[in-house]
């Protein structure tokens, strides 16, 4: 009888997460010494440390129990899943056939749910093709778990082949054909999946808007949502209102981003961590850094990812103090960094110059957190030397580390050479550039501007016809802002915009008072050979100025003017909007490709270091 209270509680403490009720019934249980002869109790144990966020306990007690069945290893499988351990769930795995068993139905779905979460397509085949020959073949469950994996790893087309496979189809596994068609860039299909289901839930509406922000598809994410909310579908959920926060990132609408922050409150779950989580990073990629950091600020939990997130955001918006200090708190409260903390960090070095501070904390992350650094890491370190001028280290960095350096690599070395005017070093690593064959459009301009600027006029000729055959072109500069009712998008040298003779007659005016101020355009900014005045030309209708134009002809005076660009900022730009910043009083915010720009009475927080 106590045998069977124990498994009760158990089971109650797992589904409820009492993780120190689950402890003391543990400590009872032993006492009794019922631990000892029921592997029942044992895989309730297990289950119940593993759902209570105990891994160690689980793997303690796994590891100590001298007989195991099935339902053990599945115990410690989902424990691992539940850590997001799901490395270590596929590397114990072949070691339950040394203990003479073969995989049932609760194991299958156990291993794949892993596979999906590592999108690890080749071992998930051999597991399913195991699963095919098992006696386990039909089970519907291990079937959707399937559909997901296949959906996660890009191949919607093999996800189907199993769900038309599955007799009872239900929203679990509907929901993840759904989510595997969006997030493949298949929008038509996953919504018609959807409209064709006899029931709909939150559940479904959530897969195909989560699918659509991992896809990129931030628009249409936010288009599903509103569209449904229209129709009185509640969709007020912690998990979609973060993947809507994270579309409203992205996008950088921080004006919608407010809305759902209102109603996050509204609803209480400002508490929730991923959605806290969620609008930290949402404020600082929508420029408002200072509201990401009182959001921070009041969290009563916070976990890697909130460290991390603020750590970040500072660090894109040139607080380089701010987001070491951040570090240095994160170790006080016993959180440790993981490998995109010291991204950031070493980000953050690199844009203000901190060249000694950087060095230390790479060599720290291997030593002291045993991390192992990964190629974005030296890329980073090599970066912070790049920008710093210290252009051989940064040459020998690039010999010296243990990986085949790429294009954006040498891409970035070949920034700093042309930015600290190295025209020998810069012509050497265009070259290598150019046998490495580049395939980003930003690494074939950056060629041209090299072999330009030392007067190869015959190389950039050649690379021109190079780019032409690979068939790639750079990409159009475009600049987005947030009006506060609209989100307007302008592309460089585009001849219909909203505005135009207003925003012409404005730029004008600006340009007249920044000469008085002494501006000089910097044509070398422009690729093309062609004659001064046409460069000039060319540099007045970067999409940057006219976003800044409309914003201060549309905005409330005194507003901070918020606008993001998908390439970098190019130099001449950048003096501009210092002008226009000093010129109208008006605090002006750039994402461009690379970090946070804010200029404020003719002064930009990058220290024109950038």
């Amino acid at each position: 009888m106590q045998h069977f209270q124990f498994l009760h509680q158990l089971q109650q403490c797992a589904k409820f997460h009492f993780p120190i009720i689950g402890k003391k019934l543990h400590a009872q249980i032993i006492k009794i010494g019922l631990n000892n002869c029921s592997l029942r109790l044992c895989n309730n144990l297990i289950d119940m440390y593993g759902k209570c966020g105990l891994l160690d306990n689980a793997v303690q007690l796994f590891d100590e129990m001298p007989q195991r069945d099935l339902a053990s290893w599945a115990s410690i499988f989902t424990a691992h899943n539940e850590a997001n351990q799901h490395k270590k769930t596929l590397s114990i795995f072949p070691n339950m056939f040394l203990d003479g068993l073969l995989p049932d139905h609760f194991v299958f779905a156990s291993i794949v749910k892993a596979c999906a979460n590592l999108s690890a397509l080749k071992v998930g085949k051999q597991v399913h093709s195991q699963f095919l020959k098992s006696s386990f073949s039909r089970d519907d469950v291990v079937k959707s778990s399937l559909v997901d994996m296949y959906a996660k790893c890009g191949l919607p087309d093999n996800a189907k082949s199993v769900f038309d496979e599955i007799l009872f189809k239900n929203l679990i596994c509907s929901s993840a054909m759904i989510s595997g068609h969006a997030r493949c860039g298949r929008k038509n299909e996953a919504i018609e999946l959807l409209r064709k289901l006899p029931v709909k839930n939150l559940q479904c509406w959530t897969a195909l808007i989560s699918g659509f922000v991992q896809n990129g598809n931030f628009l249409d994410a936010i288009d599903v949502f509103l569209e449904v909310r229209k129709e009185g579908v509640d969709m007020w959920d912690p998990f979609i209102l973060s993947s809507i926060v994270g579309a409203c990132a992205n996008l950088a609408a921080l004006q919608l981003g407010k809305q759902i922050h209102r109603v996050v409150l509204g609803l209480g779950y400002e508490s929730s961590l991923f959605v806290s989580n969620a609008l930290v990073d949402m404020y600082a990629k929508c420029s408002d850094i200072d509201e990401a950091k009182k959001i921070f600020d009041s969290m009563l939990k916070r976990d890697v990812v909130s460290w991390t997130s603020i750590i970040v955001g500072m660090a894109q918006h040139g607080q380089a103090i701010e987001a070491l200090s951040y570090y240095d708190d994160m170790i006080l409260a016993g959180i440790k960094p993981n490998e995109v903390t010291f991204v950031g960090l070493i980000y953050a070095c690199s844009h203000v110059g901190l060249v000694t501070k950087g060095k230390s904390l790479f060599k720290s992350m291997i030593e002291d957190f045993k991390l192992s650094p990964s190629l974005q890491h030296y890329t980073c370190l090599l970066d912070l030397f790049s920008r710093s001028g210290h252009l051989e280290d940064a040459e020998n960095l690039l010999n010296k580390m243990p990986f085949q350096p790429d294009e954006a690599v040498w891409a970035a070395l070949l920034s700093a050479c042309k930015k600290h005017g190295n025209t020998k070093m810069g012509v050497r690593v265009a070259n290598r550039l150019l046998i490495l064959g580049p395939k980003d459009p930003s690494s074939c301009i950056l060629l041209s501007n090299t072999y330009a600027g030392a007067g190869l006029w015959e190389n950039v000729s050649k690379l021109r016809k190079l780019m032409e055959n690979l068939e790639v072109g750079k990409e159009p500069g475009y600049s987005c802002i947030d009006s506060g009712k609209e989100l307007t998008t302008f592309y460089a040298g585009e001849a219909c915009y909203p505005m135009k003779d207003e925003i012409f007659g404005l730029l004008n005016e600006f340009d007249c008072e920044m000469r008085k101020r002494g501006y000089v355009p910097d044509t070398t900014f422009v690729l093309h050979d062609m004659e001064q005045q046409e460069k000039e030309r060319q540099l007045f209708w970067h999409s940057e100025r006219l976003a800044v134009a409309y914003g201060i002809l549309r905005t409330v005076p005194g507003s901070v003017i918020r606008v993001v660009k998908n390439l970098r900022t190019c130099g001449d730009c950048h003096t501009v909007l210092k002008f226009i910043s000093s010129i109208t009083g008006r605090e002006i915010v750039v994402r461009d490709a690379n970090r946070f720009h804010h200029f404020d009475d003719g002064r930009c927080s990058c220290n024109d270091f950038w």
